[in-house]
């Protein structure tokens, strides 16, 4: 593993954070290490993390509101799940929804808000999104005669264009709708402008962080945000989706509910049938596994995760830099969004890039060879891929390095793009 003269973490450090992780010690990869840069289609599962997903089907098996251990034990990890979502999103716990993944509570919480608007009135999303934070509102649109509109990018940084931003909203906009940080090019938007642009006209504000989450720790009180909604499988734990929503929105949007159910708390209006009890249980042992990552303290579960957040943006940042530097003059190739390693702090170390020789997918194939997981094709965006030329020619190659991911990683990477 290759030294560090700089950062939160040493090679001693990210050996025993690979120490977590039965992907780094799988027999199946005996042949060579993997270099693991799939984290932003969905990062690897720690031990506890699985631990709590097969301990909870052991031990705890059983529906809720009943009288006997097991059911009351569902109902404290249901309760539980909810302050775990509102520490990561920080949001208060009946504010949070829980579902099966993002794009089925985009779809369900959209339409909600789309009951409330009038044919004619405008949602606003962004040729940076998701296409989970895209198509909701377009089916919404379809349905209730909504008007929806596209912010563009700026092709020589892949930057979310503000300026033009700001002349298509107005009176008959009602919702701002943007990523966080894209999930293609890693982008990070800044969210100040996009909550004033909001605020001046009326709007809420709608809010992907499934790739940001990754990264960064989100703070949806803090930013003023009205909803944001993220992807547990992102970030170190099972696949499921974890929303939040501003109290009194949440209160006053219909929610499609089978009559029994509870109305309280207002997040649980949003959340149909029974939960994925297991997953709630990995859930919520993920933020257990960022509290035990090396250097953090803190009281509170909060103040823990901010202070992991804190080490791995450090981290990654380091990674990223490192990337971009040695790419620079590499031939063949050209790099989608924030190319320059000085302005590292505006992106996420995900790298999107295609080969002018090679097609994506055989990028892919001759990485897979090496030992080198690297996504490719259009990852859901849609928008971003059109914006460049490249929705009919196979998308972007994606690199994406996360908080277990090293030095030896980057140089793994760029040695095999240079073999190509």
């Amino acid at each position: 593993m290759a030294g560090r003269s700089s950062g939160p973490w040493d090679a001693n450090d990210i050996a025993g954070i690979r120490a977590h992780f039965a992907a780094y010690r799988n027999a199946r990869y005996e042949a060579g290490p993997i270099a693991f840069l799939d984290g932003a289609g969905g990062t690897q599962t720690p031990d506890m993390v699985v631990g709590a997903v097969k301990g909870y089907l052991e031990d705890s098996n059983a529906n809720i509101d009943g009288a006997f251990p097991t059911s009351v034990e569902t109902d404290e990890l249901i309760e539980t799940a909810r302050e775990v979502g509102a520490d990561f999103l920080g949001s208060r716990s009946e504010e949070i929804v829980l579902g099966a993944n993002t794009t089925t509570l985009n779809f369900l919480l959209t339409r909600a808000f789309a009951r409330t608007m009038s044919p004619g009135e405008e949602i606003l999303v962004t040729c940076l999104d998701h296409d989970a934070n895209i198509s909701p509102w377009l089916a919404a649109a379809r349905d209730f005669g909504l008007e929806v509109r596209f912010a563009p990018l700026r092709l020589e940084d892949g930057t979310l264009d503000l300026d033009a931003a700001q002349g298509m909203v107005g009176p008959k906009t009602r919702v701002i709708s943007f990523p966080l940080a894209s999930n293609t090019t890693g982008t990070i938007v800044d969210p100040g402008p996009m909550v004033e642009l909001a605020r001046q006209v009326g709007a809420i504000t709608w809010a992907d962080g499934v790739h940001y989450a990754c990264h960064r720790l989100v703070d949806r009180e803090a930013i003023g945000l009205d909803v944001v909604l993220t992807s547990p499988y992102k970030y170190c734990g099972p696949h499921m989706g974890v929303a939040a929503i501003r109290s009194d929105l949440a209160g006053s949007l219909p929610a499609e509910r089978v009559r029994p159910a509870d109305e309280t708390p207002v997040g649980h209006r949003f959340e149909t049938g029974t939960q994925n009890h297991e997953a709630l249980a990995g859930f919520v042992a993920s933020a257990e596994y960022f509290a035990s990552l090396p250097g953090v303290g803190g009281t509170s579960r909060r103040e823990q995760l901010g202070e992991a957040f804190d080490r791995i943006r450090e981290h990654e940042q380091l990674l990223g830099q490192r990337a971009l530097n040695q790419l620079q003059d590499v031939e063949d190739i050209v790099i989608y969004g924030i190319s320059d390693p000085e302005r590292i702090a505006e992106r996420t170390a995900t790298i999107a890039f295609t080969h002018e020789k090679l097609t994506q997918r055989e990028v892919a194939t001759r990485m897979a060879g090496a030992g080198i997981y690297v996504n490719d094709g259009d990852h859901y965006g849609l928008e971003t891929m059109r914006a460049y030329g490249l929705e009919s020619s196979g998308g972007m190659i994606r690199a994406s390095f996360v908080h277990y991911n090293d030095e030896d990683d980057v140089d793994r990477l760029v040695e095999a793009i240079v073999e190509l």
